[in-house]
């Protein structure tokens, strides 16, 4: 018997082609976000090491182009150096993100970043007042917790280092508390998320954003670190969707900064 002919010439199942296209879409969309964290993050950190190191030594009296003469850094000089890096790549990520926006989404850039109001904002004042009162607690709670268990201890009644005047420490605690949370929340939940709410959907944003945070957050303690801003970064994503704006995730993040500094630094009694 020989085979129908029009059964041979139906089309696959819509409905499955329809789900790989959808996998697809999804995979393309996070390894974007992927390429674009690890492209601007890059291109900061090399721009912030070039102007410090070059300034630093213009200040100091030395040839930043020679290694002939140079003598080992004095612990300010280390100190000061360290400070400015962070505080200069934070600052040049910030400008990076605004410029890919605007040459991604023209003259809609602020509704890619969320940083203009949204039709459909989903998230009462009162829940995000609430959300405030409670993160320092869960979020202490959970660094610590997380410190203990990797044998990264985070200290109590810590001092700042002496070697740092009271400008350092200003600028210190403005870019932890200012421009490393407008920064971060500039690349993670704004313009990456926005690049893959559309294609990979809320879930696999938030999850992908929330890898790629503490990722980011990776030091010599190996595991420790990313794992204890897991929950930070997850709520974090879940804000910038419930939402639909950026302000509340940087409020929060900064806001959390605030909280851990304070209970490190806080005196003993």
């Amino acid at each position: 018997m020989k085979p129908d002919p029009r059964v041979l010439a139906e089309p696959d199942d819509p409905a499955a082609i329809g789900r790989w296209l959808a996998i697809g879409r999804a995979g393309l969309a996070i390894a974007a976000m992927v390429l674009w964290v690890a492209f601007l993050l890059s291109a900061a950190s090399v721009i912030a090491l070039v102007i410090v190191r070059v300034g630093a030594d213009w200040i100091d009296g030395l040839d930043p182009f020679s290694a002939a003469g140079r003598s080992p850094l004095r612990p300010r000089q280390f100190a000061v150096r360290a400070l400015a890096l962070d505080a200069v790549r934070q600052g040049i990520l910030a400008l990076l993100v605004l410029a890919a926006a605007r040459w991604a989404a023209g003259p809609d850039w602020r509704r890619i970043l969320a940083l203009s109001a949204p039709r459909d904002a989903r998230l009462p004042r009162r829940t995000f007042g609430w959300l405030l009162v409670a993160w320092p607690i869960v979020h202490i709670t959970w660094v610590t917790g997380t410190g203990a268990l990797f044998g990264a201890p985070v200290a109590r009644h810590a001092t700042l280092s002496p070697s740092l005047l009271a400008v350092g420490i200003v600028l210190w605690l403005a870019t932890v508390v200012v421009v490393a949370p407008v920064a971060e929340e500039l690349l993670m939940r704004g313009f990456v998320f926005a690049r893959g709410l559309t294609r990979a959907g809320p879930v696999l944003t938030i999850l992908t954003t929330a890898g790629l945070f503490a990722g980011a957050h990776i030091n010599g303690f190996g595991l420790a670190r990313p794992i204890s801003l897991l929950p930070l970064a997850l709520i974090l994503g879940w804000l910038r969707w419930r939402g639909g704006r950026l302000w509340p995730c940087i409020l929060l993040h900064a806001w959390s900064n605030l909280a851990m500094i304070a209970w490190v630094l806080w005196p003993e009694g």
